[in-house]
């Protein structure tokens, strides 16, 4: 029997194998697909994921592909900025840039080929759910795979299939539907040269129209241009009440949407496909051991670029806890404690992304003037905004209530050797102390000082447990937990 057996290998399915493999946990993949889908999703994540990824053993193999950049650009009607969310010259608290666009089948292959050195990860290809069943604190999944009907057992499994499920709608759960569908073509493209923008004023000194998603919150036609690695560029443009989405997928349609953008800069067309931007989220993410992650769970609009990052918070989540309790005792009511402390973050996030989705899509011109007013009058009582600001902490779950910091990300410092501080501390539960004499030119104790406490206790996916004095806080997560765990201090 595996420990854990996971549905779909994306991004979200292949991240947890990793981690749960490297925390030592037996761990079967079922994949349907032969190959992993060859053309690009998902092409944005945050410092966050870089940091997940570092947990995972993975970096070295993914940071190569990925392309920092330096933030977000809102251009309203009058093609006049009126929201900056940039990073450049700004502080990097969590060791990472704040956002890197990727390019998905390169990083699939990357999470897959590390399998080998993450533990004991069975991939089996071509393995297409069919049902489940639990008993016994198990769970057994029917799949079928070269004509053969056959059968995993596990004490868990993590549905990582995606926004139709198979295995939600067999378990039966519904998605609340947060009110929020508009329709979209998106379209990936290989460039050889510089995007052209249209005319747009008031750009930040220092803000390279290049390096920035840049959305055109134009009501004759919203749409975003995002950077990507080397010379993948994406374009998304919202259609128009009176637009067919199987017109617009045309090639002449698409060509003539891109080619406003490009001049004559050649460029060739890689996708086009028109999408229903949702906000949904799933109304249970665990039945029994069965546990809905990603898009399974969720699914957000694209304005801020979370929807992949969701996913792999999800998996990051899941897998400590399912470590602490296979590995190191922990009560398995721990994992009870997965949906109230990802559920409400998702929707904050979502909330935020339906937001901007609301006013990004405002087809009224004289609506739109207003907005643009509204926004630009906000934006210039929050000067040095970025998108990390959007995360919030948790605040239910397996964190101390109520002492300073709990449930934030904690901070990951550069070393004085150039190292980061997950690189000296390692992973799993990290105790820090005002006095640990760490050599990150005091950040780590600066933190601290902030907030007027003397240590400060880490979960593995890396927020912040609790603040306070040190025996306090390892009684209160044994209390948590169930169980004593090991501390790197």
């Amino acid at each position: 029997m595996y420990d854990v057996a996971i549905i779909g290998c994306g991004p979200v399915g292949a991240m947890a194998a990793n981690l749960l493999g490297r925390a030592g946990l037996n761990v079967v993949v079922l994949e349907k697909e032969r190959t992993h889908y060859p053309l690009p999703r998902a092409v944005h994540l945050d410092h966050e994921m870089m940091r997940l990824f570092q947990s995972a053993g993975v970096i070295e193999r993914v940071e190569p592909d990925m392309v920092a950049t330096d933030g977000h650009l809102h251009v309203g009607a009058d093609h006049g900025t009126i929201r900056y969310m940039g990073t450049v010259g700004k502080p990097r608290p969590f060791g990472w840039a704040n956002d890197y666009f990727f390019y998905q089948p390169e990083l699939e292959a990357h999470l897959r080929a590390a399998f080998a050195d993450n533990g004991a990860i069975s991939l089996e290809l071509g393995a297409e759910f069919v049902s489940l069943r639990q008993g016994g604190g198990q769970v057994t999944v029917a799949y079928a795979q070269d004509g053969q009907d056959k059968e995993a057992t596990a004490r868990w499994v993590i549905a990582a299939d995606g926004s139709r499920s198979p295995v939600r709608k067999a378990l039966g759960v519904a998605l609340d539907d947060l009110k929020f569908e508009e329709p979209w073509l998106v379209v990936d493209a290989e460039v050889d040269g510089p995007v052209s923008f249209p005319q747009i004023t008031g750009v930040p000194d220092g803000a390279d129209l290049q390096r920035l998603s840049v959305m055109m919150c134009d009501p004759a036609r919203p749409a975003t241009v995002v950077p990507g690695r080397r010379n993948h560029r994406r374009w998304e443009f919202m259609l128009l009440p009176h637009e067919d989405d199987a017109a617009m997928m045309q090639p002449e349609a698409v060509a003539a949407l891109v080619g406003a953008w490009m001049k004559d800069v050649p460029h060739r067309i890689v996708r086009a496909a028109t999408y229903r931007f949702h906000g949904l989220v799933a109304e249970h993410w665990q039945v029994g051991n069965v546990f809905l992650a990603g898009d399974a769970a969720h699914q957000t609009p694209p304005f801020f670029g979370q929807g992949m990052c969701h996913g792999l918070r999800d998996v990051a989540n899941l897998a400590w806890k399912m470590a602490a309790i296979a590995r190191d005792g922990a009560s398995e009511a721990l994992l009870e404690t997965y949906q109230p402390e990802r559920d409400p973050h998702v929707r904050a996030v979502i909330g935020a992304a339906v937001a901007a989705g609301r006013y990004i899509c405002e087809l009224d011109p004289a609506k739109a003037a207003a907005r643009d007013a509204e926004i630009r009058a906000a934006s210039a009582q929050k000067q040095g905004e970025t998108a990390a600001d959007l995360i919030p902490a948790i605040a239910d779950g397996i964190v101390l209530a109520g002492t300073p910091s709990a449930g934030e990300r904690f901070i990951q410092p550069l070393l004085t050797d150039g190292r980061k501080l997950d690189d000296l501390a390692g992973q799993g539960w990290r105790l820090f102390t005002r006095d640990a004499h760490l050599p990150d030119n005091g950040a780590v104790a600066a933190w601290l000082d902030a907030r007027g406490v003397s240590a400060v206790l880490v979960r593995p996916d890396h927020y912040v447990f609790g603040t306070g004095e040190v025996q306090s806080l390892l009684q209160a997560r044994a209390a948590m937990l169930g169980t004593s765990l090991t501390v790197a201090a």
